[in-house]
Formats: C-alpha cells, structure tokens, sequence
C-alpha cells in the first residue's frame, strides 16, 4: 500500500470520526495540498526519519509559516502512527521529525482612543450589523462565537450572553456557507456577565436584528465570517484607524480587563481558556501606554 492510499483511509477511519468537521476539513486539504503530493507515491516503509526531516524543512523554505508546517506535521506523525496500530506499517518514524520553532505572536489591540473612536461611530449609527463589534469589545467573543450568536443566547433580564455554538465558512457544492458547530473546546461553552452599560445597546441590536441571529447578515443565518470581516476592515480604513484583524478585538477586551484590575481566573473564565495559564502567558504584556501609566505612578514617589 502507499502512503496516499493508507491516507485517505486514515482520514476516514480515524480523523473523520474523531475531529470537528471544521477540522477534518483543514486536515483534507493538508493531505491533498502537501502529503500526497510530496510523500504519497512511498510505502509508510519508505518513509524513512531522514525523509521525514527534509519533507519537514521544506515546508518552511517554501514559504510556509511555522505554524502551518506543524500542523501538517501533526497529521503526518498522526496517520503514521495509526498506520502501525492498523498493522500497515511496522515501525512508525514520524516522532522524530524536528519542528520548526514557532515564534510568540505579538498580541494586538487596539488603543484606549481608537476604541473609543470605534465605540462613538457604531453606536452613534443605524447600521445595526456593525453593533456586533462592540459586543466583541465588551465580552471578548471571538468571530465564529459572535456570528453564531442567536436571540435566545441573550437572556437581558439576568444580563448573560451564553456561548453556546460557534460558526466558519465552508465550502459546500461550489459556494462558501455558514456551518455551526460545537465551540472551539469545552471551556468556550460559558455565560457571560454583560457590563449594564451595554444592555441598552444590546437591547436595541436584538430588537433590530430581525431574524435568528444578533448579528443580521443577507441570509436567514446571518452574518458570514468572511462578509463580516471585509466590513470590519472598511470600517477601520474609514475611520483611519491601521489596520487589525479581528482577533485583535478580543485581544483589546482581555487587555483592558486587565488594565481595570480584572483577576486572572475571571478573565480566563470569560474568555473560555482552558485554564489562567493560558490567558497569562497571552496577556502578561499589556499595552505600552498603560505600562507609562503605571510607571509614572511609581515616579511620584521620587523627592
């Protein structure tokens, strides 16, 4: 048997069965973009520790980024390993392929002024679409958990917001398509206390979102991530603020939570990680402006 083929059995005995779709998907495209090309005409045998470590470096001289590379190495050590359980392969050496090093992306947010500047044009507007990105800014949802975000997961008596569904764009019979499915982990699904500063506008957005979703889109299931994200970056370019990916909205809540004084396990809660850990080794590096703050506090103790 050669490797393209025990992949493609991999991917629907083992991967399909025990993965998200989202992420059968990412690993489908992986084997039919980068393995079974490159490695697929050897027997699991051929593929040797020292095959194994040049397919490795090639993805990062090619161009691909360190993250990237891993995760394809992640399904290449995954089906190879399955390979020996399924008595396809004798000896496994997928264990021994070297990772290229992944470098800590520098977390981006946006400033106390550019939030406000976003702040005043949405809520000041009637595009209601738009009142998503302040919602983002006040409980740190990401894009695929504010897009699935439907009428009844906002309970404004009791002043929570319960993330239970989150949402991506596939690809289905020639179109992109807005799929839901289960949270990224078992610690997204949460409720979140929203500020009662905010009731009043999430009052409004869901009387006037009209369908399912808090956030309208052109079709009954709402906003698509795609469609919302090229509205987020026009907004941006028309307010003259540089440019951010969305991400970098959750980013500004969980900074600005730590600014406030906000306690690390709180925090962590609220954004679904899986433990404070993860949200400190994120977050330990608030924004520069705010380390001058504290550091002129200090200043004053200075005769």
């Amino acid at each position: 048997m050669k490797y393209r083929d025990w992949l493609q059995e991999w991917l629907g005995y083992y991967a399909k069965p025990s993965v998200k779709a989202k992420t059968y998907e990412k690993y489908a495209r992986q084997v039919r973009r980068y393995l079974a090309p490159r490695l697929g005409g050897y027997a699991p045998e051929e593929l040797t520790p020292l095959r194994l470590q040049k397919f490795a470096v090639s993805l990062t001289d090619g161009g691909l980024s360190a993250n990237t590379a891993n995760g394809i190495i992640t399904v290449l050590q995954s089906s190879l390993r399955a390979a020996v359980n399924a008595g396809k392969a004798e000896r496994e050496h997928g264990k021994s392929v070297v990772r290229p090093k992944i470098r800590e992306k520098q977390v981006e947010c946006f400033s106390k002024a550019e939030q406000k500047k976003l702040e005043g044009h949405i809520l000041h507007g009637k595009n209601t679409k738009l009142f998503g990105i302040v919602v983002a800014l006040y409980t740190g949802l990401r894009i695929g958990e504010l897009l699935a975000l439907r009428r009844e997961d906002v309970d404004l008596g009791k002043g929570l917001l319960t993330v239970r569904k989150t949402c991506y764009d596939g690809w289905r019979g020639g179109k992109y398509v807005k799929i839901t499915d289960m949270p990224k982990t078992e610690n997204s699904v949460r409720a979140i206390p929203l500020p009662r500063q905010l009731l009043p506008y999430i009052k409004e957005m869901k009387r006037r979102s009209g369908g399912l979703y808090m956030v309208p889109g052109n079709t009954e299931y709402g906003a698509e991530i795609r469609c919302y994200r090229r509205t987020f970056g026009a907004l941006l370019k028309k307010l003259g603020i540089p440019h951010k990916g969305f991400h970098a909205l959750r980013h500004t809540f969980a900074t600005r939570a730590i600014e406030v004084g906000m306690d690390v396990k709180t925090l962590s809660e609220i954004l679904g990680h899986k433990n404070p850990s993860v949200t400190l080794q994120r977050y330990a590096h608030p924004l520069l402006e705010h380390k001058a703050e504290m550091m002129n506090k200090l200043g004053k103790l200075l005769i």
